[in-house]
């Protein structure tokens, strides 16, 4: 299905109307929208569709702890309702009163430095928690809170004293649960990741809305964002490779990922921390069946509170820019309708909510998951929106916390 999806932001009764009406005729108008040009000055119009991005608040992002306030008290919430945490597994009796461990973490591409198991990568540690569902976001073989918060997640569920913070136990749980250390893995290049069409993607957002689509900008890009990564890690990882004319049959090393996740357990409920910037899918019992770091509103553009409904599922939908719905753009610029893409700024999957104008979907900019805000909706990478789109139906609650 291919099918407008509703923007995110600020609305009214004239609003719901007016949208109602104009999604109605969408389908018959999407196709005569280049045919009158907006004037020039509606170029770059700064809504979710252009990723401007301060690398430097980026980088003060990364680092912030007030998500932790939040995560704890959802967490002593939880502890008083139905699941119960994995019991610790029993240590050898020599080690029964040795408290946890410090694992010291290196910012380097291998899988573990030297031969001391206990200075793992931070590569490996962020494939480690991906492969069971416990996304660290974009794979970048650097530490931030988006680790952070997948580790502290992880150790909850496991029953031990949630950190954040990587200790042997913890690291011990990891490989147990993966059932395999591997970082990286060899990829041969097939033909189909070269065959395009790869685009140039203009930075107005109407010169987006004339494009035949929003695709991928090239095979790097695309390997990159299959495999949960960054086109930065890739070069890393394959210095002697020119990654800008990649061939057919070339040989990369990726990082180790699953491309499809199937959870062990059936999804009951979708919970998304608006304060602690991450969302849940639970089973019945309340344990976590995918941990997610998520981009939410802001203070001008808050996400809802309440609880709601999962109203549909769209792959590859196309956006329509409605500028009275975002805070920041003038009410009488013209609105438009982008085409599909993992370029779009809803990404390539809309889970439409029972709020109007709300949804959890995807982003063009996986590297900023986490830490920018955005006009109320849940954002996420492409690939955990597709996770989570693949295993709920509509009707499924969403709670905002």
């Amino acid at each position: 299905m291919n099918r407008i999806a509703k923007p995110c932001g600020k609305q009214g009764p004239l609003h719901r109307a007016a949208h109602l009406l104009l999604a109605a005729l969408a389908a018959t108008c999407a196709d005569e929208r280049g045919e009158k040009d907006p004037p020039a000055y509606d170029a770059a119009v700064p809504a979710d569709a252009i990723e401007s991005v301060d690398l430097a608040a980026l980088e003060a992002q990364r680092h912030d702890t007030a998500w932790r306030t939040h995560a704890d008290r959802d967490r002593r919430q939880r502890l008083g309702r139905r699941h119960t945490p994995v019991p610790p597994a029993p240590r050898p009796a020599a080690d029964t009163t040795a408290p946890p461990l410090p694992v010291e973490l290196v910012e380097e591409v291998t899988g573990q430095s030297g031969t001391d198991p206990r200075r793992p990568s931070v590569l490996h540690v962020q494939v480690l928690l991906d492969r069971i569902d416990f996304s660290p976001g974009v794979i970048d073989g650097r530490w931030g809170k988006n680790v952070e918060k997948a580790v502290y997640w992880f150790q909850h569920e496991q029953g031990l004293e949630p950190t954040g913070r990587l200790d042997d136990e913890t690291y011990r749980r990891l490989l147990d649960a993966t059932g395999d250390p591997a970082t990286t893995r060899r990829y041969r290049v097939r033909k189909r990741d070269l065959d395009g069409p790869f685009v140039d993607i203009p930075p107005g957002i109407y010169e987006q809305a004339r494009q035949p689509c929003l695709c991928y900008t090239s095979p790097l890009e695309r390997l990159s964002e299959r495999f949960h990564t960054t086109p930065e890690l890739l070069r890393r990882l394959n210095p002697d490779l020119d990654l800008d004319t990649l061939g057919e049959g070339t040989l990369l090393q990726i990082p180790d990922v699953r491309e499809a996740r199937k959870p062990r357990r059936r999804i009951a409920t979708i919970l998304v921390s608006t304060r602690g910037f991450y969302t849940h899918a639970l089973d019945e019992d309340g344990g976590i069946v995918f941990h997610f770091p998520s981009t939410l509103g802001s203070r001008y553009s808050p996400t809802p509170t309440g609880t709601y409904r999962v109203a549909a599922i769209v792959a590859w939908p196309r956006f329509h820019f409605t500028p009275n719905l975002f805070f920041d753009v003038p009410d009488d610029r013209p609105e438009t309708v982008l085409p599909a893409g993992p370029n779009s700024p809803i990404g390539t999957v809309w889970i439409e909510l029972s709020r109007p104008y709300y949804g959890i979907h995807g982003t063009a900019a996986p590297a900023t998951i986490g830490y920018v805000t955005s006009h109320g909706c849940v954002r996420l990478t492409n690939w955990d929106a597709w996770a989570l789109a693949r295993h709920i139906e509509p009707g499924l609650p969403v709670e905002f916390r």
